[in-house]
């Protein structure tokens, strides 16, 4: 095991804008940062340019069993819970474009308590589960009710933890695929880091599985493109999170919609519901949404690279500086224009987001949620590896007694 955890991101080339007291938190002992409570979260948060490149060739091996299991389908559906079911929502459209077929995004529990309604009507469908443990009721509850009500419906479980309910039950199932991950995805922190840009680049991978090169080529610059988000925003990020915001919105067009809910549920997590969170997308927030936006709140931005997508988002911060909303906003993308930033604000640049595609961007955007996060438990006194105190939320939801749906 590595002396910190920063080794385990592959050698990050820090910036000499990290601040001293950011540099010494990466860089103390594992003892250290155990007993402060951070090593878990922070050495999964850093891994995750390596975890990408292990999560894509675990996917490029299961090429064949995937392409057999996709072949006749007319519809799919992406489940999970939680974070699990936000990262079904970053790669839903991607999908869908790739395979010219209907995908959907359900989340685990709308199974569980309306069983097949939940699922499209055209077969053979195939339904994607993902999870990190595979623990939760609803991971199983879900696969086990399909399969017993809709024999017509095949099923590929996506999960981190070979050991987990997910992963064992099924195995001996003709219509079951079961994929393990790298088992260093199966993050031990409470929060999902790189368990959640594991799932997303496996899922991924279903809409390119006949295009294996492309798709070793994508992940390659997805982790270079975290690698410099790491090395030159960490003392960034540091400073924003202790600038006293105490409610966030988060905002996002189409697959970084995803984005934007994965990365308020990382800061609600992390400061223990001390920072009340909104997902939104750009053009909802007119409908109601802005009156959330307070003198004491952070916006951040997730800025499409798409040309029209981005004139729309644009005009929705020009309005929010015009009618001056909020205590800051953090915009994150590529070719950030000056005029969107007032004094206020911070950009984070990612040279290459646009090259990437919105497509492919989730995994850049939630990055930089998992690092405001982390830094902001911190500013609250709160232990990052364990956040919840009083043990509201646990790593693994507990159990409670599942119902069948009638049909």
């Amino acid at each position: 095991m590595p002396d910190s955890a920063s080794l385990d991101s592959g050698c990050l080339h820090l910036s000499s804008a990290v601040p001293p007291n950011i540099r010494r938190l990466l860089e103390n002992p594992t003892s250290e940062q155990q007993r402060q409570g951070y090593f878990d979260t922070l050495r999964e948060i850093c891994q995750q340019p390596a975890t990408l490149l292990a999560t894509c060739e675990c996917m490029c091996n299961a090429a064949s069993a995937l392409n057999a299991m996709l072949s006749g389908t007319r519809s799919l559906t992406l489940t999970g819970s939680g974070s699990s079911e936000y990262a079904g929502e970053c790669v839903r459209l991607a999908l869908q474009a790739n395979l010219g077929r209907t995908v959907q995004t359900v989340g685990s529990g709308t199974i569980l308590t309306h069983g097949t309604n939940a699922i499209g009507a055209e077969r053979p469908a195939l339904v994607i589960s993902l999870a990190r443990s595979g623990d939760s009721p609803e991971s199983v509850g879900a696969v086990s009710l399909l399969l017993d009500k809709d024999p017509a419906i095949r099923h590929l479980i996506l999960t981190c933890n070979s050991n987990g309910k997910l992963a064992q039950a099924f195995r001996g199932d003709p219509r079951v695929l079961v994929i393990v991950l790298d088992e260093r995805t199966n993050d031990r922190s409470l929060v999902m880091t790189s368990s959640f840009t594991s799932l997303v680049v496996a899922a991924r991978f279903v809409g390119l599985s006949n295009s294996l090169d492309r798709y070793r080529s994508l992940n390659f610059r997805l982790s270079r493109l975290l690698t410099g988000l790491m090395e030159r925003h960490l003392g960034a990020l540091a400073g924003i999170a202790v600038i006293g915001f105490q409610r966030a919105v988060f905002l996002g067009s189409g697959p970084r919609f995803g984005s934007a809910r994965e990365a308020a549920l990382k800061m609600l997590e992390m400061t223990a519901g001390a920072v009340s969170t909104l997902p939104e997308t750009y053009l909802g927030l007119r409908h109601g949404p802005m009156s959330y936006v307070h003198d004491d709140s952070l916006i951040v931005c997730f800025l499409s690279s798409a040309p029209t997508v981005r004139a729309y988002e644009t005009d929705l911060i020009r309005e929010l500086n015009r009618k001056q909303l909020g205590l800051a906003k953090l915009i994150v993308g590529d070719g950030i224009a000056r005029d969107l930033l007032t004094e206020r604000d911070f950009a984070i640049e990612c040279p290459g987001l646009c090259e990437i595609g919105d497509e492919n961007a989730p995994v850049l955007d939630v990055v930089v949620g998992q690092l405001l996060a982390f830094f902001r438990c911190l500013e609250q006194g709160l232990r990052p590896d364990a956040p919840s105190e009083s043990g509201v939320i646990n790593r693994v939801v507990e159990s409670f007694e599942l119902h069948r749906a009638e049909k």
